[in-house]
């Protein structure tokens, strides 16, 4: 069997001697595989009257490439041809119109990708359809112009030998691009198919829609660089004849049926999946797709190309990298519950027995207070980061909530921001959903009635979920389902128009008998300016005015000037004005608790930008205090031109390095409203709870 095997090759190999040297042609490549194809037959023939002289007698039999030929009906005049072909182009007039061509091509495939982009958005967006067909086709009719005046119908071009590696670096070149480009657009339309299945299942169709109008634009950058290069390459096989044309289009139709049949199996796998069971399978299925790719890249591709040298590794790294940075993410991005057996043992605490309503209109909600005395109870930057590198930290993070509510018992819990810390080197997650979903379920086990505002780090970019899913999420868990989230369903307005942040609410605490106690602004001081890296944003002008209208509002309501407190994240810059006013013994602060040791030069991080909240605040003479979070070992009190303003202690065990060990930053801070509406303000140290 193994000489058989030798022997069929030793007759491919006396075949192809004699076509060396020749102009590829392709009447010439299909009258040598005949030529391999009856030997073949003749020498297996040989074989059965004389095993140890069958190749010899072949080859005395055909002694000439003349007597090859003959055998397909060809003579030594067809020869002639395929040695003493005509040079009809040097390469240097080939390859300038190759470029000419090229820039015609990316023409016409930006052209069919924008007219296709305008189609399918006139069926997303029907209030627009007319206009969007309208645009499709122009654009259209512009490709189909300029397709027509730059179709040339020219016959193949015969280059010099010496031109023949050059033209096959051209060939391998955009072969392989069309290969990874395939590759690219099957990963991407996995990935957008999965998402959109999870969508249609778990989301509204408003949802969905908004989430494939942008998605499209993703999978018409892949299609637009596919089509180019199929373009680039359709054009050069037109124009010179390749001997691996036949085995790369081959190739490529055998990669198409696998990936084809691959996704189909993926997305019903998914479905099943995502119906049925919890594991979310898109990790797998894309590390198993990406592995076939790598193969036939680096494998396969080796028999249509003609540099048949070792892998490129200029192309490898990049490619490991992307496979490596892609396969991290999706796995910081998984929801991972390890806190799920502290936060289910988590008892119910709350001894109050507060009247809450919401108002669907306006998204304020009341709180009706049977005491004389109100709690509310402080929490800043929790930071906790759902992942399993910082499972343990996110444990006594929770622990210290709980410590802190448990020994205060409020009747109400204001997160001033930084809940969640989706950065994957310190928390190995990029998840900003499931640590929120955690805090939820811990803080409806407690039973004691809570309200967020966002920090800088809540949503930030590089999260696996974005402002709006994080808004749809908060929603999902507020009041209409735990009954002490009290999370706003609908933003606040002015002339029509939703005033600038992710969430800005009120919370009106009344007395039992109706009166006004304390008007709570969760104010949202956004969280970067995009001017620059870690540019820090401010309470903008819009929101400053909701603040001042509702003031005047209730004061009306009230008939006289009410009482408010102020929440937010990032610090107002007076904050750094009264800190500095403090250091050199001004008068115009007065300092109640507390020390600023952030390691920063500034000590206070403040946006660079002023906000007119506090001047606002002062004419209105409404508010007592505003409190922030943001810098996490900044937990001063200092009254300011008639205003407290009071730093949260953090609990952050996460972000800041070495944190964790440190103790004396770490607590909340209670606020205690009477019923004349006048405050007191205590810090709360996690350590003399503890102690």
């Amino acid at each position: 069997m193994r000489s058989n095997i030798t022997n069929n090759k030793n007759i491919e190999n006396y075949v192809n001697s004699f076509f060396t040297g020749i102009y590829y042609s392709k009447e010439a490549e299909n009258a040598k595989e005949k030529i391999i194809k009856q030997l073949d037959e003749e020498y297996k023939e040989e074989l059965a009257l004389d095993k140890r002289n069958a190749f010899q007698n072949i080859v005395e039999r055909y002694p000439s490439f003349e007597s090859l030929v003959e055998i397909v009906g060809l003579d030594s005049e067809d020869i002639d041809k395929w040695f003493n072909k005509e040079i009809t182009i040097s390469y240097d007039s080939f390859n300038k119109q190759f470029k000419k061509t090229k820039k015609n091509l990316y023409i016409i495939s930006i052209f069919t990708m924008i007219s296709i982009m305008y189609l399918i958005s006139a069926f997303l967006y029907n209030n627009s359809f007319i206009l969007l067909v309208i645009l499709a086709s122009i654009f259209l009719i512009v490709d189909i112009v300029f397709v027509i005046k730059h179709k040339k119908e020219s016959p193949k071009e015969l280059l010099s030998v010496d031109s023949q590696q050059k033209m096959e670096t051209l060939f391998d070149r955009y072969a392989k691009k069309c290969l990874v480009w395939l590759f690219i657009l099957f990963i991407g339309l996995l990935l957008i198919t999965f998402n959109l299945i999870s969508l249609s299942i778990n989301s509204r169709s408003f949802e969905f829609i908004e989430e494939l109008s942008k998605t499209l634009y993703i999978i018409e950058i892949i299609l637009f660089f596919l089509l180019k290069n199929a373009l680039i390459f359709r054009w050069l096989t037109k124009k010179i004849d390749f001997e691996n044309e036949h085995i790369f289009k081959t190739a490529m139709l055998k990669i198409l049926f696998i990936s084809l049949i691959y996704s189909a199996i993926s997305i019903g796998i998914y479905y099943g999946f995502e119906k049925i069971f919890v594991f979310n399978p898109v990790l797998p299925i894309i590390i198993i797709y990406l592995i076939y790719a790598f193969i036939c890249y680096f494998i396969k591709s080796k028999k249509f190309t003609y540099d048949k040298e070792g892998i490129n590794k200029l192309i490898l790294i990049p490619l490991v990298v992307a496979i490596v940075v892609f396969g991290l993410y999706e796995l910081l991005s998984r929801d991972i519950w390890l806190t799920q057996p502290l936060i289910n043992a988590t008892p119910y605490i709350y001894e109050g027995d507060d009247k809450i309503s919401y108002n669907e209109k306006t998204g304020i909600y009341t709180i009706i207070s049977n005491e004389d005395d109100f709690k509310i109870l402080q929490l800043t930057d929790i930071h906790l980061g759902g992942g399993v590198i910082s499972y343990d930290k996110d444990k006594k993070a929770l622990e210290a909530v709980f410590k802190l509510i448990d020994y205060t018992k409020p009747d109400l819990v204001i997160v001033t921001g930084d809940l969640t810390y989706p950065v994957g080197l310190s928390s190995f997650s990029f998840n900003n959903t499931a640590p929120v979903a955690q805090f939820a379920a811990f803080m409806r086990n407690t039973g004691v009635p809570w309200a967020f505002t966002y920090g800088n780090h809540d949503t930030e970019s590089y999260a696996a979920s974005n402002k709006q899913t994080l808004d749809e999420l908060y929603k999902s868990l507020s009041y209409k389902t735990s009954r002490n989230l009290l999370y706003p369903y609908v933003q606040p307005s002015i002339n029509g128009e939703k005033i600038t942040g992710r969430n800005n609410q009120l919370i009106e605490v009344r007395n039992s008998d109706g009166t006004l106690n304390q008007a709570l602004f969760l104010i949202d001081s956004n969280a970067y300016t995009g001017d620059g890296f870690n540019k820090y944003d401010y309470i903008h002008d819009d929101q400053v005015e909701w603040y001042k209208k509702e003031i005047q509002r209730l004061s009306i309501e009230e008939g006289k000037k009410i009482s408010s407190l102020g929440f937010f994240h990032i610090p107002l810059q007076e904050y750094k004005t009264a800190y500095d006013l403090y250091l050199n013994g001004s008068r115009e602060v007065k300092y109640y608790f507390g020390s600023n040791d952030e390691k920063v030069a500034k000590k206070v991080s403040a946006s660079e930008y002023p906000s007119s909240l506090f001047n606002t605040a002062k004419k209105l003479g409404s508010t007592k205090g505003f409190f922030c979070g943001h810098d996490h070992y900044n937990n001063m009190s200092l009254e300011y031109q008639g205003i407290r303003l009071t730093y949260g202690m953090s609990i952050d065990y996460l972000v800041e390095p070495g944190i964790a060990r440190d103790t004396k930053q770490r607590g909340a801070t209670l606020i205690i409203s009477h019923r004349d509406s006048s405050i007191d303000i205590k810090q709360i140290p996690l350590t003399s709870i503890e102690k």
